[in-house]
């Protein structure tokens, strides 16, 4: 890691592991299983993210963020499958996974050779994910509670991103970072289903893939999802 896991993230982490060792199954439990698109990397993910959320919030005794990082979103998904069919994209790389939420791309990149991989997430929760799932997949991830989308530069050579417009605040945010990012040097992908704020122009489609998801109260069927590169 870049640094000890302090605060929410230590505590997160805690009870993360935890979960992770409880006897039992069940829609409210985690479980250490194969990303559907993407069966080389092993995510603990909840058989029901809103089923484990209502238990994990009784238990706290107060409202808890909605465990994103919980699903394994097509967005990441195919990021991860383009990352590992084509490694040239990351190897030798310092890689930036944003919003990583189970960091499932950032895992992929470090499956594919990055020489540094750095997964950022404001959730505490996300953090400690990506800290277990690297931690599975018996790979380094370093981890980044900050907000980094109003800094002027990545410091990375590769920033991936998925499933981040999903909302017209985010997207408001994001793009002028990833601007930001290509503006500095940094090549930058992103894997996005369709969703609603995606900018219609300056994206240029890299590849389409049919990508079954896991998010919580959606139709399973395979969707369509690009990668895309600022154009």
């Amino acid at each position: 890691m870049l640094a000890p896991m302090r605060g929410a993230a230590a505590t997160a982490l805690s009870e993360l592991e935890r979960e992770i060792d409880a006897p039992g199954a069940g829609l409210d439990r985690l479980r250490l299983v194969p990303t559907p698109f993407v069966p080389e990397v092993r995510l603990h993910l909840a058989e029901d993210a809103i089923v484990w959320w209502a238990r994990m919030e009784a238990l706290a005794g107060h409202p808890l963020t909605a465990p994103y990082w919980a699903s394994a979103w097509p967005g990441g998904q195919a990021l991860a499958r383009h990352l590992l069919d084509h490694p040239e994209l990351a190897a030798g790389r310092r890689v930036l996974d944003l919003a990583a939420g189970s960091g499932l791309v950032g895992i992929a990149a470090a499956l594919a050779g990055a020489a540094e991989v750095v997964a950022n997430d404001i959730d505490p929760y996300a953090v400690a994910a990506v800290t277990v799932n690297a931690r599975a997949n018996r790979v380094t991830v370093d981890v980044n509670g900050d907000d980094l989308l109003d800094r002027d530069s990545a410091d990375a050579d590769l920033v991936v991103a998925g499933d981040v417009f999903y909302s017209r605040p985010m997207a408001a945010r994001m793009l002028p970072f990833l601007r930001r990012a290509v503006a500095s040097g940094a090549e930058v992908l992103v894997g996005d289903p369709g969703r609603a704020h995606l900018p219609v122009d300056g994206l240029l489609v890299l590849a389409d893939y049919p990508v079954p998801t896991t998010e919580p109260s959606v139709d399973p069927s395979p969707r369509r999802v690009r990668v895309l590169r600022p154009a």
